[in-house]
């Protein structure tokens, strides 16, 4: 089923003092709000992950992970697997972010191993696409956001693919201050959808839930998330102060 959904992606940032802090000021306040039309997911470093699961049911918020590996288990030092995060009650995992492909290499082959061991493992995938600014420049951007997609998640079933949410960030608006104009927005979701209507069906795709990343904040939010084919948002900076981060999830 289709929802509005924001996510806040807090990436290596706060220590365990100040991320616990920072939990507190969102999770209390939430506990007010009415989320019955909205869902809230954060991503904290996973260290950090059993403080958040611990209170996640009674203040109305989900957690998910930044980052899983591609291999089920075995001599993969520092790696975490989609079987731990599921022990831990984590309910989400963000795959192939734009940090995780560029800075780290990951492959299209690599997220869709990742997309089917959190599955597997009864996770629900965020799987994250978009273009560099050449790409757009170039006018280019639908061939890769295409592909990211086919390449990722077209090879699984609808009943799969249900469980799994997209986020498209332009890789050129991530933490630049840029954002793309609600045209730009709302032109590339709406292509996402029809791609999935063409492959499956026009209910699977009615039903996919698209985020928009890429410099969402406070000011911008109510404007994206008004668009037809925009579901809500992946955070990334705003979601690291907790004013911020509860007027996005207010923008609907």
């Amino acid at each position: 089923m289709r929802r509005n959904i924001v996510a806040g992606n807090w990436k290596m940032n706060k220590t365990f003092e100040e991320a616990d802090d920072l939990l507190f000021s969102i999770a209390e306040p939430l506990q007010k709000l009415d989320l019955d039309t909205s869902q809230v997911i954060l991503c904290p470093p996973v260290l950090y992950a059993e403080m958040f699961t611990d209170i996640a049911l009674e203040n109305n918020f989900s957690v998910g992970a930044q980052n899983c590996s591609n291999k089920e288990s075995g001599a993969y030092t520092g790696e975490i697997s989609a079987a731990m995060l599921k022990s831990m009650d984590i309910e989400y995992c963000l795959v192939g972010h734009s940090e995780r492909r560029k800075y780290f290499g990951e492959d299209s082959k690599m997220l869709a191993e990742k997309v089917d061991l959190l599955l597997d493992n009864e996770i629900n995938p965020i799987f994250c696409c978009g273009e560099v600014l050449e790409d757009r420049e170039a006018n280019n951007h639908f061939d890769v956001v295409g592909k990211q997609i086919f390449e990722g998640i077209f090879h699984l079933n609808a009943e799969e693919l249900d469980n799994v949410i997209i986020a498209y960030e332009p890789v050129w608006a991530i933490g630049t201050g840029k954002t793309a104009s609600p045209a730009q927005a709302q032109e590339m979701h709406a292509f996402i959808r029809n791609l999935i209507a063409k492959k499956y069906n026009q209910e699977v795709a009615d039903n996919m839930s698209i985020l928009y990343g890429g410099s969402c904040n406070a000011k911008n939010a109510k404007e994206l998330f008004a668009l037809k084919d925009v579901d809500g948002g992946l955070i990334g900076g705003a979601s690291l102060k907790a004013e911020d981060f509860l007027a996005i999830i207010q923008s609907f």
